[in-house]
């Protein structure tokens, strides 16, 4: 009994009585989540308990969002999201509920590579987004040469008075340290990272803490090293032995056996306002089902036309599900859309100046090359976004060199590796390219970035997977919109929003705001109940 109120849980014993045979006599409170991405699927399964009848509604043929399967060569890999990082241990819990705690798996540490121009060299390890803790350390310098180290180094030099807080990520570094460490560490990780130039990221939204360790130890390479030696120890992220798409595969069973229902190929058009039936409307619906022969459809729909609700859920083919409460699990601009339909007074919030979502294309070539078993780039390559570049991709993944799991159902000899296409601001170019020529370039791309040419046709297997990520939650400006969303919804009682839009990308953002969306809801019935029964005993509040 969890969901019980604080005074339920230890006021007085009649009192508690009457809570519980109210909440196992009144019908079960009505949810719909709109939305089949993880957030949406972490909510329904939080509210698929007694007491709730959870719906949740997916538009297109399955469930799980940018965490899906990849079927190629005979394996099935991750077509997006391949880890989750491990801070606060969210992700974790999760897992270890659903029983997939004891497959999750460590990526190698030999750590990526970055390659400006033509020539790749390790990425710095002792960093922060790219940034160095300590400026002149021999990795620093070989990625970066002895100008840009002696550059970087300055920042131990300059007064931080003279610089301020910094709100914009790469309006920092460039003072602090220099263009080189912006353009040839930064740039590349954070673009990865955040798909948004670092001259758009929030400081205080991307790495919380740092300005004000800056302010007080004086530079920013100081600051660095401080926010890292307060960071656990262990890898940053993980994964799950044969992929993180069984994450919503296990999701989706756990609310089915919970007794949820999970509907795909069901989008949504409307949320609004529910209202009683006319006398015509209701006499119709019994009229259809006696003509319908249902049984009981008289007593049936009676007593169905008794039941109030907040919301109706309008289909696009016409259906409609009446709800006692609505949650908006999907992408920015269809909760914004719902949420308009939803209140008129909600309607301004998609005209709020809300940054473009960045298209990008995930290529993955199965490789028969022994070569490639030494592993020349580490787990892969961060491509510098450099005038002249040989290369067309921005980061290249040798999967079967980061994830053992990998490496073993490829077998001996052979490799995956994964490039991404597509950089901030601007759509993957190779959106327009057919299979052939993808392929082609992708071939083109691994054999410059891992040093190694080699034909296409040690290629066995070919695959493109195009995306459209969220609206950058990490960019300047961002943050307020974002409230200014939260605030406006929390006066709409009954009508909730998550997602990672709201959040930010990544498990370990999603799955904690998306619980707590879930207890909300949750109290509702509870805040219900509790007025029903105050005034079927004609009590006031204490």
């Amino acid at each position: 009994m969890s969901d019980l109120p604080d005074d339920a849980q230890g006021g007085h014993a009649d009192d508690l009585g009457d809570e519980i045979r109210h909440a196992v006599e009144a019908p079960p409170t009505r949810i719909v989540v709109i939305g089949g991405g993880m957030a949406g699927l972490v909510v329904a399964r939080e509210c698929a308990r007694p007491g709730f009848a959870v719906t949740l509604l997916e538009g297109s043929d399955r469930v799980g969002g940018s965490v899906a399967p990849l079927e190629i060569g005979g394996m099935t890999l991750d077509a997006g999201a391949e880890s989750f990082a491990t801070r606060g241990g969210h992700v974790a819990e999760l897992l270890d509920d659903l029983g997939l705690g004891g497959d999750v798996v460590q990526p190698n540490p030999s750590g990526a590579w970055v390659r400006h121009g033509s020539r790749s060299v390790p990425l710095p390890k002792a960093g922060l987004l790219g940034i160095p803790s300590s400026p002149l350390a021999r990795d620093v310098v070989d990625a970066i040469g002895w100008s840009g180290a002696l550059r970087a180094y300055l920042d131990r030099l300059t007064p931080v008075l003279k610089i301020g807080t910094e709100r914009r990520l790469g309006t920092l570094v460039r003072k602090r340290m220099g263009r080189k460490v912006l353009d040839l560490l930064v740039a590349p990780v954070a673009t990865g990272v955040y798909s948004a130039s670092p001259d758009e990221l929030d400081v205080d939204v991307v790495a919380p803490g740092l300005n004000a360790a800056l302010t007080r130890l004086g530079s920013l390479s100081g600051a660095v090293g401080e926010l890292r030696s307060a960071s656990k120890a262990g890898s940053a992220v993980g994964g799950i032995r044969g992929g993180m798409w069984r994450l919503p595969q296990a999701l989706a069973a756990d609310i089915e056996a919970r007794g949820g229902v999970l509907r795909t190929g069901a989008p949504v058009a409307a949320v609004e306002p529910w209202s009683p039936p006319t006398a015509e409307e209701a006499a119709q619906v019994v009229v259809d089902s006696i003509l319908a022969e249902e049984p009981d459809a008289e007593e049936l729909d009676a007593e169905e036309q008794e039941q109030e609700a907040r919301w109706v859920v309008r289909l696009a083919d016409g259906e409609e599900l009446a709800a006692d409460a609505v949650v908006l699990a999907s992408p920015a601009d269809a909760s914004l859309e719902l949420l308009a339909s939803a209140d008129p007074a909600l309607a301004a919030l998609a005209g709020l100046d809300w940054p473009a979502a960045s298209s990008v294309e995930l290529v993955t070539l199965v490789v028969a090359d022994e070569r490639l078993d030494t592993t020349p780039v580490g787990t892969g390559v961060l491509v510098a976004d450099l005038p002249g570049s040989d290369v067309k991709a921005k980061a290249m993944t040798h999967s079967s060199a980061k994830w053992a799991w990998v490496a073993e159902a490829a077998g001996d000899g052979t490799h995956v590796v994964r490039l991404s296409y597509g950089r901030a601001g601007r759509p993957a170019d190779t959106l327009g390219l057919g299979d052939d020529e993808l392929k082609a370039q992708a071939v083109a791309d691994v054999a410059r970035l891992l040093n190694i040419p080699f034909p296409e046709s040690s290629v066995t297997a070919f695959a493109r997977t195009p995306w459209t990520n969220a609206l950058p939650y990490a960019t300047v400006g961002q943050r307020e919109r974002i409230q200014r969303v939260r605030s406006e919804v929390d006066g709409v009682e009954g009508l909730e929003v998550t997602g990672s839009w709201l959040t930010g990308t990544g498990l370990a953002s999603v799955i904690p705001d998306a619980r707590r969306t879930a207890e909300r809801v949750r109290g509702l019935r509870w805040k219900g109940l509790t007025d029903a029964l105050r005034a079927e005993t004609g009590t006031a509040d204490d």
